[in-house]
């Protein structure tokens, strides 16, 4: 366990803002978890269980308390009667862990390819991305219990998952230190009609081969020319979530000319699609740059601030609102 005292947390978040964090505490074993959080209590601070930083916004006070990281990595796989289980530690990037899922030829998650972030974090938010997401095939995660401080298991009906939701990030947030997850995969590929952008690739590429393996290059690939790499460009990912509908919703939008999505989630339309047709896209605003080719993609090309940010999220948001009617709602969490 090493820990370390007043960290920037610009440096440890991707779009890189923000103040000190009093402490920050890098947990190598699920041995050290209770340390770290008895730590907390001792000099009564509050704690934040930070991942790679890539959905995370930080503010310029910076935070006050403990930052958890776990570090620990590794993935292995287990062949059962009807399926493949993969246990990935939380530590371990989640790119990593779909491209070991791809090398084996199982599908369930290689539409996920290239989401930034650890594993620990994907059930948290329950990633997902060109139809595929992590409530399909999570079995259960293994986590320190905060409140009966023992280690426990959750399984997929405990997390309460709905679109980029889960118990730890709604009703019961930050109760949970996520130490490792196991997924559910078989064998086989992912059966079309797949979404747009994929069907538009494999068109123009005349893809016949629908492996995971190659949905992963096909989805590596559109991501690359579409999203910046927060590692090297300072964002956040998808800054606002789509908005989902309900069927009447869906009619009145479509009536108007908005084009609406029909998928097995539901109704929903591109928050994307709204900012570019509000005029929004590749504009620089308070130093934040509208992504001129995925207009949900912020990028911190010259903010200095989190009250930059602040602006700039709020004029896209009123911009929205006052064009088409809707509400949009920041995806990255705030500390």
């Amino acid at each position: 366990m090493n820990i370390r005292e007043n960290i920037p947390l610009s440096k440890l978040t991707t779009m890189r803002l923000g103040g000190p964090a009093k402490y920050v505490i890098d947990i190598e074993d699920e041995s050290e978890i209770k340390e770290a959080y008895t730590f907390a209590k001792k000099h009564n601070l509050p704690t934040f269980i930070l991942g790679g930083g890539a959905n995370t916004i930080a503010k310029d006070e910076g935070f006050p308390g403990v930052i958890l990281r776990y570090t620990k990595t590794g993935t292995t796989t287990k062949e059962e009667k009807s399926h493949y289980s993969i246990t990935a530690q939380a530590g371990e990037p989640w790119d990593n862990v779909v491209a070991y899922a791809c090398k084996q030829g199982l599908t369930g998650i290689e539409a996920l390819s290239r989401i930034p972030g650890l594993s620990g974090a994907a059930p948290v938010q329950n990633i997902g991305a060109y139809g595929q997401d992590i409530s399909q095939t999570i079995d259960h995660a293994t986590a320190y219990d905060t409140k009966t401080q023992e280690f426990t298991t959750l399984t997929r009906e405990d997390f309460g998952f709905s679109y980029r939701k889960s118990i730890l990030n709604t009703v019961k947030k930050g109760r949970y230190f996520i130490t490792s997850i196991t997924l559910n995969l078989h064998q086989g590929q992912m059966q079309r009609p797949f979404y747009n952008s994929i069907e538009a690739y494999i068109e123009a590429n005349k893809i016949t081969d629908f492996s995971p393996q190659s949905i992963r290059q096909i989805v590596s690939q559109i991501r690359a020319d579409k999203l910046p790499d927060p590692t090297t460009t300072p964002s956040a990912g998808s800054f606002f979530k789509n908005i989902y509908l309900t069927e009447n919703e869906a009619k009145d939008a479509e009536a108007k000319g908005i084009p609406v999505h029909h998928g097995h989630d539901g109704f929903k339309i591109n928050s994307g699609w709204l900012i570019e047709q509000s005029g929004l896209k590749g504009k620089l605003l308070h130093g934040i740059r509208v992504n001129d080719k995925a207009a949900l993609v912020l990028i911190n090309e010259s903010a200095t601030s989190y009250q930059d940010l602040e602006k700039a999220r709020t004029e896209i948001i009123n911009t929205i609102k006052t064009k088409f009617g809707y509400q949009l709602e920041q995806e990255p969490v705030e500390l």
